[in-house]
């Protein structure tokens, strides 16, 4: 099974877009950090309390050998504390994926050879693995232009039409 750490932003939009339980059923071991769980309005935070007690979530909680080795690795100075922990529970996992739709976030990934995917790749992956209908797919990709404007750019609007396309 492949290990996943994933930001605050993949976890909105997939709680935003209700994908999250679909999500929890791909055949991925996700892992995240108290520090992203914090950045989480209370009601998003209990709906991944509940995968994390049925122990479908693990998050890490980072301590002060932990920070002190983040302050040695290299990350752009525009990266979250919450982001720099997705980055360095990745780097200690062996194999470890990055999940986040912030460009800063996948390439400071790149940049430590780490993998790392998208909100794009997980809808591929829900269809692919028969976990979400093309139907329901179409439907939610298409929701996610008006949920959240990061979507709404040239690039990220032609791989929406590409899967709905694709999906229709």
């Amino acid at each position: 099974m492949r290990i996943a750490v994933t930001d605050a932003c993949i976890f909105i939009d997939l709680i935003e877009l209700d994908l999250i339980s679909d999500f929890f059923q791909l055949e991925l071991q996700l892992h995240t950090t108290v520090d992203v769980m914090n950045e989480l309005f209370q009601e998003q935070k209990q709906v991944l309390v509940a995968y994390q007690k049925v122990e479908k979530l693990i998050v890490h909680i980072l301590n002060e050998e932990d920070f002190s080795k983040m302050d040695k690795m290299a990350f752009p100075k525009g990266l979250s504390p919450e982001d720099r922990s997705v980055i360095y529970v990745a780097f200690g996992l062996e194999n470890g994926i990055v999940l986040s739709s912030d460009k800063l976030v996948r390439k400071c990934a790149e940049r430590h050879s780490l993998e790392y995917h998208g909100l794009f790749w997980i809808f591929d992956l829900l269809v692919t693995n028969c976990i979400c209908s093309k139907a329901k797919a179409v439907s939610k990709i298409q929701k996610l232009l008006t949920i959240n404007t990061m979507y709404a750019s040239t690039k990220t609007r032609k791989e929406i039409e590409v899967r709905v396309r694709k999906w229709s």
